[in-house]
């Protein structure tokens, strides 16, 4: 005889079902609301490192550090040395989905890199936006392309500080798209692009501009910015460009075009 407010395993059979099909239906969307939250504590610390940027500029009569043409980012010139008075919590260098170092795991694009001093870095420069003023500070880049200055007025469309596998790159509107999700090429100086075009948000990155907004970049639209003084905004990776769906590698070619 059953007992009075006993289950059957029938009905504990069909509770189990009922449990696993809500967790099926739901876990889609809580992976997207930490995917959502995760990039918004990522905007987060780009909005302040608008600060620290606008700090520093305020100091040096809106001017940008000067910049260094060695890998060695322990260099005062280079960014990461300069601001580093301007901030106290570490936890803005890495984005929430990125804190993890390469040597220890961390794989493209949630990886960080080591910067100076052992600290880990899943931002990047614009290393465009240095007040480069002679070649050893400018990896013997045109000194004419560099921006020099915070200024609100001209950068809406000019990147200063996004994620990036590498502490900074300056890209040419010429640099190729990663062939596969997770190349990881960050010292190749010929194609800086590539520094910056990660998946980290669900086909975009976050990034802090030169008027010191913040918003999502789609991977393509990375191609579509002003990068330097000279950057041609109709270059081949672009609509304006001329570019194809197909030219793009298969990992790409169903993000929104730009």
């Amino acid at each position: 005889m059953r007992r009075a407010g006993a289950f059957t395993l029938i009905e504990l059979l069909v509770v189990i079902a009922v449990i696993a099909l809500l967790m099926a239906i739901l876990m889609p969307s809580l992976q997207r609301a930490r995917q959502q939250a995760r990039s918004v504590g990522c905007q987060s610390n780009l909005h302040q490192w608008g600060l620290v940027f606008s700090m520093y500029a305020g100091d040096y009569e809106g001017r940008f550090c000067r910049g260094c043409s060695s890998n060695n980012t322990n260099d005062k010139r280079h960014w990461a040395r300069a601001l580093s008075a301007y901030y106290r919590q570490r936890q803005i260098l890495l984005c929430p989905t990125a804190w993890k170092p390469y040597d220890q795991g961390g794989e493209v694009p949630f990886g960080a890199y080591t910067g100076p001093d052992g600290v880990l870095l899943s931002y990047g420069l614009n290393g465009w936006a240095y007040d480069a003023r002679a070649a050893d500070e400018a990896f013997d880049r045109d000194l004419e392309n560099f921006w020099r200055r915070l200024d609100g007025r001209q950068g809406a469309d000019v990147p200063l500080f996004l994620d990036c596998l590498h502490a900074e790159g300056r890209p040419y509107e010429k640099d190729t798209p990663p062939a596969f999700e997770g190349e990881k090429i960050a010292f190749d100086k010929s194609n800086n692009m590539i520094r910056f075009c990660l998946n980290r948000h669900r086909g975009a990155v976050n990034g802090l501009y030169l008027d010191l907004s913040v918003h999502k970049v789609g991977l393509k639209e990375l191609w579509a910015l002003r990068w330097h003084r000279r950057y041609d905004l109709t270059g081949p990776w672009t609509r304006a460009g001329g570019v194809r769906a197909e030219d793009w590698p298969a990992w790409m070619q169903g993000l929104r075009d730009y």
